[in-house]
């Protein structure tokens, strides 16, 4: 049936079907058995074909026109991550993507992490010296996008005159911060200011998580280093929006240095810490160590995240996804950033 069949088509088509029938059987079957099926099925036909009672256009006709008149009323400043949820998973390695960063928040990622090299006064991106290239630097890969991502997310205009903070990377949930994690993979005193330099874009136009004078401000993105960060030089910093990744085993200390101010997470090696592969039954000294050490960082306003999780196979690393989010773990460590956000 073509698009445009109308109601009257449809009606005389219908009549020219009644008027056979009656020279056949007698009128007091037809309006018993006939006429009630054929109104059904005139009825089906009109909304099977998305047409009004009045052969007006029905839903499907005009969200049809409005795409494909590429309507303005279609159109919004901030929905270049429109549908995307953000979900509590850390992508590992995150410069290994086909596109670093951006894969990321397609699957609602909102925890990165880039490894970075400070050499020849450049700070470079890659798992080590042999895979670095000179296009691919910290502020290529991860600061200039996020620059032009929060741009178009905090567009200036009328409406957004008197707003007072900054708009995240995801449209669903503007306030929640992407977190990214700078391992530093050099020495951690001389990387640390190309590090600061580096964030200067995001620092002037206010996109950076800080504590100041006691008062922690969360914003767009939230910077924390890890690797060789040097503890000494995170804490130094006032105002500070660079944090540092805590040690996760070592928070049971009741003169530990470590709070949400200095340390909005605490990560540990999987493996040693728990050392459950997945498979067979969790054992409860091991259940035990986890639940610890999630609740010391809990306690202190730090979220917990283990890294190097096994990744094979498949059932055993969803065992231990399903065991760390059940147990209170606040991140997942993944590289396969799918199957995490389908988790």
């Amino acid at each position: 049936m073509s698009d445009d069949y109308s109601i009257n088509q449809v009606l005389s088509t219908m009549g020219t079907i009644l008027f056979h029938c009656a020279q056949i059987y007698p009128l007091s079957l037809l309006i018993s058995t006939m006429v009630p099926a054929i109104l059904i099925s005139v009825i089906y036909i009109l909304v099977a074909q998305g047409i009004g009672c009045l052969g007006k256009p029905g839903v499907l006709d005009q969200i049809a026109m409005l795409e494909d008149s590429n309507s303005s009323l279609l159109q919004y400043p901030t929905q270049f991550t429109q549908n995307i949820v953000p979900k509590q998973i850390h992508s590992h390695n995150d410069y290994w993507r086909d596109v670093p960063l951006l894969t990321a928040l397609s699957f609602g990622v909102a925890s990165v992490e880039a490894d970075v090299w400070f050499v020849n006064d450049t700070l470079f991106v890659g798992h080590e010296l042999a895979a670095l290239t000179p296009d691919r630097t910290f502020d290529s890969l991860y600061v200039q996008p996020l620059l032009a991502i929060l741009a178009r997310q905090n567009p200036v205009n009328s409406f957004t005159a008197n707003q007072t903070s900054p708009n995240g990377v995801f449209d669903t949930s503007s306030g929640t911060p992407l977190q990214v994690l700078i391992d530093m993979k050099t020495d951690g005193n001389s990387t640390l200011p190309p590090v600061l330099k580096a964030l200067e874009p995001l620092r002037q136009l206010k996109y950076l998580t800080t504590f100041e004078n006691g008062i922690l401000t969360l914003s767009a993105v939230t910077a924390i280093g890890t690797g060789n960060t040097p503890l000494d030089g995170i804490k130094a910093l006032s105002p500070r929006d660079v944090f540092f990744d805590a040690p996760l085993i070592a928070l049971d200390d009741p003169n530990t240095v470590y709070n949400v101010s200095l340390s909005p997470i605490a990560s540990t090696d999987y493996g040693p810490a728990i050392g459950w592969p997945g498979i067979g039954a969790i054992s409860d000294s091991q259940l035990a160590n986890m639940t610890k050490f999630i609740h010391d960082a809990h306690s202190r306003g730090i979220k917990a995240r283990f890294w190097d999780t096994p990744g094979w196979p498949i059932q055993a690393r969803h065992a231990i996804w399903e065991q760390l989010l059940n147990t209170g773990a606040d991140w997942l460590n993944a590289d396969d950033l799918e199957a995490a956000s389908d988790f």
